[in-house]
């Protein structure tokens, strides 16, 4: 196995994830600080899965994001 393709190959991937996934968190929190179901000092709940397509990989990680 190429050790340096690996690597490339999966910090793409990652690449990809962080900045789709912060264009989405921010669009969502702006949408709802602006309908007032977020107010400033709140924090809402976010997670990411990570699966492989056969299942044998599950990985997921949760977290609070304050709203300041």
């Amino acid at each position: 196995m190429d050790e340096d393709n690996l690597n490339l190959e999966i910090r793409k991937f990652l690449k990809q994830v962080g900045i789709s996934s912060q264009r989405e968190i921010e669009n969502y929190i702006r949408k709802k600080f602006s309908e007032g179901s977020i107010k400033t000092g709140e924090s809402i709940k976010v997670s990411m899965n990570l699966s492989s397509e056969n299942g044998e990989l599950n990985h997921s990680i949760n977290e609070d994001i304050k709203i300041k």
